[in-house]
């Protein structure tokens, strides 16, 4: 029997086969490949030694600080929010489900910009909520703590919108059976639930991870750019390219590029696990 791939009627010509695969190098070579390698150049230009010196700088390790600082606290929150966000909507039916499920994606649809602002106009010194906290002692905007706010917001869809397909495709047929069999719900989520979502998971934690860590827009809103306290990352690297301190700007942006690549391998692994599983319970069934 003739599949589509082997009915030379229902194929594309080999001339346009290579004529679009050409067109796809090509853009992949334009817009990815070299302007990463001319970052790694001008970073390494001035060779190791000044690399390394930016790198180990005062304001460099504090933004360096910083960025991790965020991403710690940002990645565990965003994903307990995100499995408590995936359990609600696909196991329970309300009044207001579709209104929230919209909402979910209100980060994506929104500025960064916008949503700094958004946090600048709750939590400025001079709005009573903003003002009232700092005759308390707590700074909000220009902090540590309205950094790990906006990047919070930013990055909140990314764990639910993961889990959200991955649970409805599944149904809760397996949690009912296991409580059915008598096991506690705390049983049900570590033993049924939480293997079955894994995976799913773990990809919405490194895209949390990887957006926590490039984040510009709300921080920048947010930040101050107060020097060697509120500078992440993306932050320092434009004052040090504004500052022609291009060996720095190029060598923090070598530090998000490696993260960036190291996102994207840890993700096809996990792509290549799920397509073996899959592969592996088609061929048992």
């Amino acid at each position: 029997m003739k599949t589509y791939t082997s009915n030379p009627n229902l194929t594309e010509p080999r001339w346009l086969r290579l004529m679009l695969t050409a067109a796809a190098l090509a853009f992949l070579l334009l817009m990815l490949v070299v302007p990463l390698v001319a970052v790694f150049y001008e970073a390494l230009k001035g060779g190791w030694e000044l690399y390394l010196q930016a790198l180990t700088d005062k304001e460099a390790l504090s933004a360096v600080r910083l960025t991790l600082l965020t991403a710690a606290v940002v990645v565990p929150v965003n994903a307990v929010l995100g499995i408590s966000m995936a359990w609600l909507l696909t196991r329970f039916d309300f009044r207001g489900k579709q209104l929230l499920t919209t909402l979910l994606d209100l980060p994506f649809s929104v500025s960064p910009v916008v949503a700094g602002l958004m946090f600048v106009l709750l939590f400025g010194a001079h709005t009573a909520f903003g003002g009232w906290l700092e005759a308390q002692g707590v700074q909000i905007i220009f902090a540590v703590p309205g950094i790990i706010l906006a990047t919070l917001f930013v990055t909140f869809p990314f764990v639910a919108r993961e889990l959200i397909p991955l649970m409805q495709a599944q149904g809760d047929s397996e949690e009912q059976a296991a409580l059915i069999l008598g096991a506690s719900g705390r049983q049900m989520f570590w033993r049924v639930t939480l293997p079955n979502i894994k995976w799913a998971l773990i990809y919405g934690i490194i895209l949390t991870n990887a957006r926590a860590m490039g984040e510009f827009g709300a921080v920048s809103v947010v930040s101050g750019h107060i020097r060697g306290e509120t500078n992440t990352i993306p932050l320092l690297v434009e004052i040090f390219y504004n500052e022609y301190n291009f060996t720095g700007a190029f060598a923090l942006s070598g530090v998000l590029a490696l993260l960036a690549l190291a996102t994207l391998a840890v993700q096809n692994f996990i792509t290549n696990r799920q397509e073996k599983k899959l592969a592996a319970a088609e061929r048992s069934a």
